[in-house]
């Protein structure tokens, strides 16, 4: 009798550690283990879909209606109609989100000296350029204005300790 019970209690100690084993995995989380966060908590950020944001709401859906699509749990023409909606309502708050910066832009720069317009280089044959950026002149393609090392007059790469310019004759500044 006495080895019957040991082996009753040792069985029950085996099935409850094999069940214990078995859904470890599923009840980690609830149990504090495992977690990315510090003592197993879950950090609030690292789950995209906490993000309730109109732009994350409108991405969320767009990817949504793109994989039932794919599925074939969603018609092409349902499709459409419901990229044209959501796809309107992610640039909205796109936009949104754009013109809030914007808005904190505007306020630092007021907030210091506002900043000079960058002078816009001209050519010496075709004058100022459209292109804001421009280092040559998209018509003939000298170098606009007075870069280091080039004519102000001419844009032609000027000698090393050059006064005067080679090709026009303009006075190189110092």
């Amino acid at each position: 009798m006495n080895g019957t019970i040991i082996e009753f209690v040792v069985g029950v100690l085996l099935a409850a550690a094999g069940v214990g084993f078995v859904l470890y995995p599923v009840l980690r989380p609830n149990l504090g283990g495992g977690g990315a966060g510090s003592a197993g908590q879950v950090e609030e950020d690292e789950d995209p879909d906490d993000d309730m944001s109109p732009r994350a709401v409108a991405l969320r859906a767009l990817r949504e209606i793109e994989f039932d699509r794919a599925t074939g749990k969603l018609s092409d023409v349902d499709y459409d109609a419901l990229r044209l909606k959501y796809t309107a309502e992610a640039v909205a708050a796109l936009r949104a989100e754009g013109a809030a910066v914007g808005k904190e832009k505007r306020v630092a720069a007021a907030a210091g000296r506002p900043a000079a317009p960058a002078p816009r280089l001209s050519c010496p044959t075709h004058g100022p350029r459209p292109e804001k950026d421009a280092a040559f002149c998209s018509d003939c393609g000298r170098r606009l204005g007075a870069a280091p090392g080039y004519c102000a007059r001419c844009g032609t790469a000027l000698e090393s300790g050059a006064r005067f310019c080679h090709a026009c004759g303009s006075r190189v500044a110092a």
